[in-house]
């Protein structure tokens, strides 16, 4: 999938002359076979190859090259470990993707003020084992935490089974070094409790490389939990379950993580974890409280309580460490337990309150027969945020455009249950036309107005995240209900977008 655009129309010698008076020879990469392992990140079925791949090895590189690139009106799409599913890293065709993998250095653990200073190319895991000596961890886990990075973790404000109790990356960042597109550095945030102004810190986390390039991060660590046990709650009803949460959440308990699975989603791990699900289940819950003895026994009692009037028919409390990182990982490995049994799948990420997860998953199993897929469940259900697995096959003719219609119905009907389009992995390129039913015009301006802040020249990842208003007023007219569209104001767009269009002319023009 190209992302055309005019306006960035570089010519490939002259930005490989300038980059190679900047950086090593070994950190660049120009030639398509080294391209190609860039062309897309963790979803796949959108891909493209950039002009050049620049893997700096400090700031200073980060800063002559975001420079360059300022000067030359070349976009740059930042990277980490492309473990993201959104299309949030996916290269554009006129432009740069730069790697920050080798900015990969834990800069200091301070036990005291419970904190780490990571650069972005630190894996999300490697944060934990680095504080793992003064009993302390980092709490956001992603599924991908073995690969991921902090500095995509930054831009997608990912979170992690953990998430419900601990946050997702906003709270747990305190500070970050950032360069601009013009090659400025400025820092945001701090290591104290507050820092004054206005909150940029929470702008820039999840802005999805759009506003800066993070080369630094201030991460909070908390300390390792006494005890940390798991109940897994079986239900015969899928409706039962989602309630069940509802329910746990409703009675004041707050564990530390809250997930659920479907018959169609445990099915596919057991064989390939042997994690201990009940395969008989329609669907299983897993529920951790941790704390000290006393408070994960109190809270164990109460979850179990509320569990049983839920209709649970089958609970199961972990009995040692051991047990409960084996329920853990049947979650954690449920993405690759899926692409075992098809030959490809599409991961979505819509959030909704609680008490519709019961609606939501019924309506899912309406759209398995409209668009002829099957589809696996599994969901961060304590706040919400849905992971339906589409299962399809590419090389058959259709299956992927039902795929994609599959998913865009979820993400549409997410947000009129009051709810978003994206609860952690980003907008990227794969949700950004249902940004378009997300938000209404005034609200896209002001996104446009916060990007050309940072960003007027439009060179950090464009068309990425935040649609374009010409882009809604397309969409619009393509989603006509009782004739009218989904955006009553398309000649209000058109205006707004052609003036978009006329600034970032100018600026390039200027540059």
């Amino acid at each position: 999938m190209t992302l055309p655009d005019p306006l960035f129309s570089t010519n490939k010698a002259a930005l490989a002359a300038r980059l190679k008076a900047i950086l090593p020879a070994h950190c660049l990469l120009l030639d398509e076979e080294d391209l190609r392992p860039y062309e897309c990140d963790g979803l796949t079925a959108y891909r493209e190859l950039p002009m050049a791949v620049c893997l700096p090895e400090n700031e200073a590189q980060v800063v002559d090259v975001l420079r360059t690139c300022h000067h030359l009106g070349v976009p740059v799409v930042a990277r980490g470990a492309g473990t993201g599913l959104s299309g949030g890293a996916m290269p554009h065709a006129h432009g740069v993707v730069l790697s920050l993998a080798r900015l990969n250095n834990v800069l200091r653990v301070d036990r005291v003020a419970r904190l780490a200073v990571v650069q972005p190319g630190v894996r999300n895991l490697a944060v934990s084992e680095a504080a793992a000596p003064f009993g302390l961890y980092y709490a956001p886990d992603p599924s991908s935490q073995i690969a991921c990075t902090l500095g995509g973790n930054v831009a997608e404000n990912s979170g992690g089974v953990h998430c419900l109790k601990y946050g997702l990356t906003v709270p747990n960042v305190l500070r970050l070094r950032v360069v601009s597109i013009e090659g400025e550095i400025f820092e945001i945030g701090s290591e104290a409790p507050d820092a004054p102004g206005y909150d940029l810190l929470a702008l820039l986390i999840g802005s999805e490389g759009m506003l800066g390039v993070v080369t630094e991060v201030t991460v909070k660590l908390v300390p390792k939990p006494e005890l940390a046990q798991v109940v897994m709650a079986s239900f015969a009803d899928v409706s039962q379950a989602g309630d069940a949460v509802a329910a746990i959440i409703a009675a004041g308990i707050i564990p530390a993580g809250l997930e659920m699975m479907d018959k169609a989603a445990t099915a596919a791990v057991e064989p390939y974890v042997n994690a201990g699900y009940d395969l008989s289940a329609a669907a299983i819950l897993l529920c951790e409280s941790d704390g000290t003895q006393e408070e994960v026994a109190e809270e164990i009692s109460r979850v179990t309580a509320v569990l049983i009037a839920a209709g649970a028919n089958g609970i199961k409390v972990s009995q040692s460490e051991a047990e409960r990182v084996r329920f853990w990982a049947g979650r954690k490995a449920a993405f690759p337990a899926i692409g075992r049994i098809t030959p490809d799948y599409y991961c979505m990420d819509g959030t909704i309150p609680r008490r519709r997860l019961a609606e939501m998953l019924a309506a899912i199993t309406v759209m398995e027969s409209k668009y002829r897929l099957r589809c696996a469940n599994v969901f961060h259900a304590g706040d919400g945020n849905l992971h339906p697995l589409i299962m399809y096959d590419a090389s058959k003719s259709g299956e992927w455009e039902r795929a994609e219609a599959f998913g865009a119905e979820i993400l549409e009907l997410s947000v009129a249950l009051g709810g978003s389009i994206t609860g952690e992995h980003g907008v990227g390129i794969e949700k950004i036309n249902q940004m378009c039913v997300q938000y209404k015009t005034p609200e896209l301006e002001t996104f446009h107005r916060i990007k050309a802040a940072f960003d007027e020249t439009g060179l950090l990842n464009p068309g990425k995240a935040v649609p374009s208003l010409h882009r809604c007023a397309e969409y619009g007219r393509m989603h006509v209900h009782g004739g009218e569209t989904k955006f009553p104001e398309l000649e209000r767009f058109d205006a707004l977008s052609r003036r978009c269009r006329l600034r970032t002319k100018r600026a390039l023009h200027h540059c």
